[in-house]
């Protein structure tokens, strides 16, 4: 049922004049489902004041509740014609009433960010009800309508096809791996790192929250369900920040269907923040992310670094490095050629890493893990505090190539999984001591000394995929120096 009702949502995004793109799809999805899941949130707890005795306080006034605004019903439960409204009444009332009412909220709750009500402000601030049909917007307000959120095997199902929406999304923008991080890594990164509740975990650059709705349900499973766990898990114990307006509600909305009442994703740009003013109150046990490779950074925000490049994901590095407790643990994806590069921001940074850093294991991708981002990537684990005396390399080779019939499965990561453990040696995997480490240019490439050598051919997708990436990089460049100039 929830998977055809996704579908025929997409098909009436499809046929409107305003949603160009599976982008807009996803966007124009997520806030209509967020509203029916406010509407189920309030009034579950509505029904729990009132066993308890209490009167329940509603976060959104009558008129901009779901059951008034979107879905008025009769007394048998059936949709009101003459309450409800549709066509331009209906697109009028959402992009001049609706909407701003709620982006006050941000205002209103300024001092409680964590609040579902600061989230709800934040989310309706940065979006436009792109639906410009009134009769569209009333089909797709009556099939969210329809949809259970009230057992947690709805919001299991809903959130997996949310989750796909989402794939989808990254498949078809020039950005993949931007808003979906494969699954199975994730879940492999999370198992080496085995985040415990009490813990705080955090991704700086989290898109689609990807990283942070994984640990969720990996803790929730292994935990003992009592009252002060749960309320740890909800509360304190994950931590986001993204910059990018879709990508922020798009995490929200993410982490609200695995569960999390009111998820602490901030919304801003992570590498404004100079890393000399993280103090240990800021700090983190457990580091889980992708961050954006290829993108270039100004000079000002260069400056909040010790290390100086434009290459934000060596920023993110440095970040991710100052936020870590002594102790800390990290799993971090990166672009392979990080391994390598020649330039002194890149071979300081790596000397960086190792000298306050356990760089235990390095893992190593195959070509075509990310679904259209033809990148390779590996995967850093390290702990904070301690030098790095030895590195295990591990060699992900699944035997076939990779790609959208054919995409990473939690199986490719088994072994891998397995041998990290004891930090075993086989034809995939080998173990590099530091002493042998070139200290002119630190170079920590990927050579397998048993022979095997991954095959990198490459389809013309993935070829015409990092093609528009690099456009869209070169034009991204041209931008950010007319900015400087104007």
């Amino acid at each position: 049922m929830f998977e055809q009702t996704f579908k025929n949502i997409d098909d009436i995004l499809y046929k409107d004049a305003g949603a160009d793109s599976e982008l807009d799809y996803i966007e124009q999805t997520s806030w209509v489902l967020f509203l029916r899941y406010l509407d189920q949130l309030e009034s579950e707890k509505a029904d729990e004041a009132a066993l308890e005795g209490k009167e329940y306080k509603y976060i959104l006034d009558e008129q901009f509740r779901w059951p008034n605004w979107a879905m008025p019903k009769t007394a048998d439960g059936k949709l009101d014609h003459h309450k409800a409204m549709t066509g331009p009444d209906l697109v009028q009332f959402v992009d001049y009433k609706l909407f701003p009412y709620l982006a006050g909220f941000k205002a209103k709750s300024i001092d409680n960010p964590k609040s579902i009500e600061y989230k709800i402000g934040e989310i309706f601030s940065e979006l436009n009800n792109k639906i410009k049909s009134g009769y569209n917007l009333r089909e797709i307000i009556e099939m969210t309508d329809e949809l259970p959120f009230g057992s947690s095997k709805d919001k299991h199902e809903l959130s997996h096809l949310y989750e796909t929406k989402i794939k989808n999304m990254g498949n078809a923008g020039r950005n993949g791996g931007q808003y979906y991080t494969p699954r199975p890594l994730i879940r492999a990164i999370i198992e080496v790192l085995n985040p415990q509740v009490g813990e705080k975990i955090y991704d700086a650059a989290c898109g689609s929250a990807g990283f942070l709705c994984e640990a969720y349900a990996y803790m929730y499973d292994r935990m003992e369900k009592n009252t002060a766990n749960l309320k740890a898990l909800q509360e304190n114990t994950l931590y986001g920040k993204e910059k990018k307006n879709l990508a922020y509600i798009i995490g929200v909305m993410n982490m609200i269907l695995h569960g999390i009442e009111a998820p602490n994703i901030i919304h801003t740009n992570t590498l404004t923040e100079n890393i000399r003013d993280i103090q240990e109150k800021d700090r983190y046990n457990v580091i889980l992310a992708n961050p954006p490779f290829g993108g270039k950074e100004r000079k000002e925000v260069q400056q909040n670094f010790d290390i100086k490049t434009s290459e934000t994901a060596s920023l993110f590095l440095q970040h991710f490095i100052k936020s870590l407790k002594a102790g800390g643990r990290a799993g971090i994806v990166i672009k392979n050629t990080f391994l390598s590069n020649t330039d002194n921001a890149s071979v300081s940074l790596r000397k960086h890493l190792l000298e306050s850093c356990n760089l235990h294991t390095i893992l190593d991708m195959p070509a075509g893990t990310f679904l259209g981002a033809g990148v390779k990537t590996v995967v850093l684990f390290f702990t904070k505090g301690e030098p790095t005396k030895k590195i295990w390399y591990y060699q992900c080779v699944p035997g076939r190539s990779l790609g959208k019939t054919s995409p990473l499965n939690d199986d490719d990561l088994k072994k891998f999984k397995l041998l990290q453990k004891t930090l075993a040696d086989s034809d995939n995997s080998w173990t590099v001591d530091i002493s042998s480490i070139n200290t002119s240019n630190y170079d920590l490439s990927v050579k397998n000394p048993n022979g095997k050598v991954e095959q990198t051919f490459r389809s013309m997708d993935e070829i015409l995929a990092e093609m528009e990436a690099l456009d869209e990089e070169t034009s991204e460049i041209l931008n950010g120096i007319k900015e400087m100039f104007s």
